[in-house]
């Protein structure tokens, strides 16, 4: 969002709201300019999190699709849907593998959705790269959620 600045005739950008435990209001929007937008917004230690695991989503699944919806960054492959989404929690970071039940092995955190898995990523964990490499590449090869 820009809104006119009262003292100078050039545009002020504004910082986008945070909702509930901090997860940034970003509007819908599809490419790499909202995700960009939505981790830029993401407060203190949480930021980086969010710039690792994007870097990793692109490095493991390079054709990877973008977009903001519902206030979270989704990736996906087109004609497949989304297979990975993130946000922000007061205390953590959850990541939210659509088909994560078939994941080898299954992220720790079970959802009241069937199939969904979860990984909470709190300030100071150590996150092991490899096995979320894995999940990254496994879940990139189910069928995802039709949101394209």
């Amino acid at each position: 969002m820009v809104r006119k600045s009262s003292k100078a005739a050039e545009p002020v950008a504004e910082e986008p709201k945070l909702l509930s435990g901090g997860n940034p209001q970003i509007p819908k929007g599809d490419g790499d300019a909202p995700v960009q937008a939505y981790i830029a917004a993401m407060p203190g230690w949480k930021k980086e999190v969010g710039r690792h695991l994007d870097s990793l989503i692109v490095q493991t699944v390079p054709d990877v699709r973008k977009a903001v919806r519902w206030n979270t960054p989704f990736y996906g492959l087109e004609g497949r849907g989304w297979f990975l989404g993130f946000h922000c929690l007061t205390n953590y970071v959850k990541v939210a593998f659509f088909r994560g039940t078939s994941l080898d092995p299954a992220p720790p955190i079970a959802s009241k959705q069937e199939a969904v898995r979860y990984l909470h990523i709190h300030e100071g964990d150590h996150l092991d790269g490899e096995l979320l490499a894995s999940w990254i590449r496994q879940a990139s090869e189910r069928p995802g959620e039709p949101c394209f």
